[in-house]
């Protein structure tokens, strides 16, 4: 530990230590504990640096802003911050966003970085400093609790990597004696938590029980029970017994939900001797064809089984887009869910109201402790259809108060969750619903109406490509082909034109284009007035 001289330029002691290490031209990552506060830390220290960055600063500013077809809030405040070499990082961004930080930060083009603790884990940034503003957490009923020692060693090790500078400093925030005395005590001498196996949460268990009879790696239980021997599970579990006792109650469950079959005979209700119980402690384990295609999907078997089940009932009931969009958000897969704030309630109930029929997942009771969860589910499920109906992310936000990255994040999980859910379908037989999910992963894919798909299959065209072209009478792949290459290069551009034509199997030349001088539509120019 050395000691540090800082000038008060502020009041705030974080936006103070960021300037003194801009002075010694180094860079620096403040780690703070909520997006806002990232956000919020951020302007802070841009309104307090002077002079401009390079160009190619500006530049990293320029695509951050611009990386969403229609810029949000958030995008314009990060391009702000970013024109003075300032950037804030949280699971909110885009990831096309946080990556472009990344790469700025890793080419010093960025030389501060607010972030929570997305940034903490993994990545090797030459950051000087690293500024442990918060190292206390919101934890639901629990109020604000210290964050784990494990963490704090994470962010700290930012600072000073090998690859990047000979020496680094971590610097904790204390607001007075006691507090100092506190960090010290927990978090310099204190010892870090135990690493616990992740087999030891049950969803990670079932997978990899899954996959190792799919695979056909075990192939029997007691194969099976050899190799968790040798885990780091085993190792910590200690008690065998217990561990076997667990390992049959998973293999039952997936013995119940078909997904593999087992030589076991039926319990006997009389007497069995030693002899015989030694016998049947082993038995083979094969997997089903649904099996295997779960395993392979690296779906939980919990939540394939979960699935089946609302699929098998909306082959035969009555059923909507919306209520596809809630099975999947109603999983594990999807957790966590985008949170209902007490202004999103009514709209949340006048939704199930209107739904509740058609519902696919059971709706518990609204005294039971996972109602809330529920209403999660139902806010995410509603945020994935706005965006099939081509709700811009700018709306969204506003709507829903939902970020760029979040969405982003749940787009790729419905994804794959849907896909899922058509390649299960096709092996069940339930070919109505098969067709019904393929659209609707098409159309959360591309955040595009149902009227919009024919154009959608075509490469290169989203949804903003897709409404230009249907609006001006071009809505299927015919008229694409009955359309001019001049009216198509206005509306698209001359590349984009030539090769959508192309696709259709039309490959025109250059020289076909006669775009008017001052009539490419949504664009005009000061020559028109």
């Amino acid at each position: 530990m050395k000691s540090v001289e800082v000038r008060e330029e502020t009041s705030d002691a974080t936006s103070n230590i960021v300037l003194d290490t801009l002075r010694k031209e180094k860079q620096v990552i403040v780690f703070v504990n909520t997006k806002r506060g990232a956000e919020a830390i951020a302007e802070r220290i841009t309104s307090k640096i002077k002079g401009v960055p390079g160009k190619e600063t500006l530049l990293i500013a320029d695509k951050a802003e611009k990386t969403l077809a229609t810029p949000t809030k958030q995008c314009r405040r990060l391009g702000k911050t970013l024109r003075k070499g300032v950037a804030f990082h949280h699971s909110g961004l885009h990831h096309e966003q946080r990556e472009l930080i990344e790469i700025g930060f890793r080419e010093r083009k960025i030389k501060v970085i607010c972030a929570t603790t997305t940034l903490a884990w993994g990545l090797d940034l030459p950051a000087y400093r690293v500024i442990v503003r918060d190292l206390k957490r919101y934890g639901g009923g629990w109020g604000m609790q210290g964050i784990p020692v494990l963490e704090y060693e994470q962010m700290a090790g930012r600072a000073g990597r090998p690859s990047f500078d000979r020496e680094g400093e971590a610097i904790c925030i204390a607001n007075n004696v006691n507090e100092r005395e506190e960090i010290w005590e927990q978090y310099i001498n204190g010892m870090p938590e135990d690493i616990l196996s992740k087999l030891a949460v049950e969803p990670v268990l079932r997978t990899y029980v899954l996959a190792l009879v799919a695979t056909g790696y075990a192939g029997s239980f007691n194969e099976l029970m050899d190799f968790l021997k040798k885990t780091f599970y085993a190792h910590q579990y200690k008690e065998l017994s217990r561990l076997k006792q667990i390992l049959k109650s998973t293999i039952d469950n997936l013995e119940e939900w078909e997904f593999i079959q087992t030589n076991r005979e039926q319990k006997s209700s009389g007497f069995v001797s030693a002899n015989k119980l030694s016998k049947e402690e082993d038995f083979l384990l094969k997997p089903t064809k649904l099996g295997e295609r779960v395993a392979e999907l690296y779906l939980d078997p919990l939540t394939a089984n979960y699935l089946l089940k609302c699929m098998r009932k909306a082959a035969s009931e009555k059923h909507s887009n919306f209520s596809l969009l809630h099975m999947i958000s109603w999983t594990l897969e999807m957790r966590p869910l985008i949170r209902s704030r007490q202004k999103d309630i009514p709209l949340i109930d006048e939704k199930l109201a209107l739904e509740s029929d058609e519902l696919l997942a059971e709706e518990p009771s609204s005294f039971s402790d996972e109602y809330d969860e529920f209403t999660d589910s139902v806010k995410t499920a509603l945020v994935l259809e706005a965006w099939t109906e081509e709700t811009t992310e700018e709306q969204l936000l506003e709507d829903f108060g939902v970020t760029p990255g979040e969405i982003n994040t749940k787009i790729e999980r419905s994804d794959w969750l849907l896909y899922s859910c058509h390649e299960l379908s096709k092996l069940q037989g339930f070919r109505k619903i098969s067709n019904e999910v393929l659209k609707l992963r098409v159309r959360v894919k591309s955040g595009a109406k149902e009227e919009l798909l024919p154009l959608l299959k075509l490469r290169n065209i989203g949804r903003v490509r897709a409404r230009k072209l249907f609006n001006n009478k071009i809505r299927d792949l015919g008229d694409v082909k009955k359309a001019s290459l001049s009216l198509l290069a206005e509306l698209l551009g001359k590349g984009v034109a030539l090769d959508i034509k192309k696709q259709v199997g039309q490959d025109l030349s250059n020289e076909k284009i006669v775009v008017k001088k001052n009539k490419r539509k949504g664009q005009v120019s000061l020559q028109d007035y």
